[in-house]
C-alpha cells in the first residue's frame, strides 16, 4: 500500500480532508499528488473494507473520493455503508465505470457526484472545491 496519512497526522491541521480510496496504487498516488498540490490532506485506502474499518475509527474526511470496482468491498458497497457514518460528507465516484447502471447504484447508495477516469487534475480539483473550500493551493495542478 502507498504511505498513508495516519489519523493523528491529519487531526491538527486546517486544511480539508479528503479521503482517497482506490485498489490501483499507481491511481492513489497520482489522485493524492493532485488533492495536495490543490492544498487538500489526503488518506489513502486500497479498499472499501480498509476505508469503512478507518472510518468506523473515527476518520472524518471532508469528501470521499472513491473506486466502484474493488476487491473485498466494492464503492457501491462503501458508499453505502459510509453514509450512514458520514450522513453530509460528500462522496464522490471516481471510476471508469461510466455506464449508467453504476450511476444509478451510486447514487441509490448516496454518492454525490461521479467523475469518470481518466480525468485531468483541474477536473478532479475543480470538482472537489464544489464541494469543500480548499486551503491555498502551493503549486498549479493540472
Amino acid at each position: 500500500m502507498a504511505p498513508a496519512s495516519s489519523s493523528s497526522d491529519v487531526a491538527g491541521s486546517q486544511e480539508p480532508l479528503v479521503m482517497v480510496v482506490d485498489d490501483s496504487a499507481t491511481m492513489r498516488r497520482s489522485v493524492m499528488m493532485t488533492l495536495e498540490r490543490g492544498g487538500y490532506r489526503v488518506v489513502l485506502a486500497e479498499n472499501g473494507a480498509e476505508a469503512l474499518a478507518r472510518l468506523k475509527g473515527g476518520l472524518r474526511p471532508d469528501l470521499l473520493l472513491t473506486d466502484i470496482v474493488m476487491p473485498e468491498m466494492d464503492g457501491v458497497e462503501l458508499i453505502r455503508a459510509a453514509r450512514q457514518l458520514l450522513r453530509f460528507t460528500p462522496i464522490v465516484a471516481l471510476t471508469t465505470q461510466g455506464q449508467r447502471h453504476y450511476r444509478d447504484q451510486g447514487k441509490s447508495a448516496g454518492a454525490t457526484a461521479w467523475l469518470i477516469k481518466p480525468t485531468g487534475g483541474r477536473e478532479l480539483l475543480d470538482l472537489v472545491a464544489s464541494f469543500v473550500p480548499r486551503a491555498a493551493p502551493t503549486k498549479t495542478a493540472g
